[in-house]
């Protein structure tokens, strides 16, 4: 028996990721993260330094963020609620470049989101309130974030949202994918 199952995206080597759920009447159990049943069901490799948790209520929007240096790859994944989770591959060299990989992550699906480092990673969430949580590759460096403008027209990205999504100043200010800072 499989632990997990891989699901390809329309993104090289962005994957979702549908770890065993056992449930029965007293709840649920389901391990979120193991590195030797991702590294043999999945061949992620990846070391994690930081993992990260937000809050966020219905109609919030944050991303599109990446790093320029110190790139993260993320492992992403909804504790309670539902989002709209999107990456966009930013990578020059990458055989997908510039394709948009969507899925929704629940506390009901238990989806897990694997995005490798060079993906622009954006979330809006479509429940009341979603707690979100991250595992990344680097570090958090505030001086090489980049955003890329959430309703960029070429990715043509889209979101399930219910009028103007709610966004931080700082996402409001994200540039065109044509003009945005973007890896070789």
């Amino acid at each position: 028996m499989r632990p997990m199952n891989v699901i390809q995206t329309e993104i090289h080597d962005a994957l979702i990721l549908e770890p065993k759920v056992f449930g029965d009447a007293r709840g649920f159990f389901l391990e979120s993260y193991n590195q030797r049943v991702l590294a043999e069901a999945a061949g992620i490799r990846a070391g994690f330094v930081q993992d990260n948790h937000s809050r966020s209520v219905r109609g919030v929007l944050r991303g599109l963020h990446y790093q320029l240096v110190q790139p993260q790859g993320k492992l992403v994944r909804v504790a309670s609620g539902a989002v709209f989770d999107v990456a966009v591959d930013i990578r020059r060299s990458s055989p997908t470049f510039g394709k948009v990989a969507c899925v929704e992550l629940s506390d009901e699906n238990q989806r897990m989101f694997w995005l490798p480092p060079g993906l622009a990673h954006g979330f809006l969430v479509i429940s009341d309130s979603a707690d979100f949580l991250y595992k990344t590759t680097d570090y958090y460096a505030p001086e090489h974030e980049r955003c890329i403008a959430w309703n960029d027209a070429e990715l043509a990205i889209p979101w399930p949202t219910e009028g103007a999504p709610t966004l931080s100043a700082k996402d409001g200010k994200g540039v065109p994918f044509a003009v945005a800072e973007l890896y070789p």
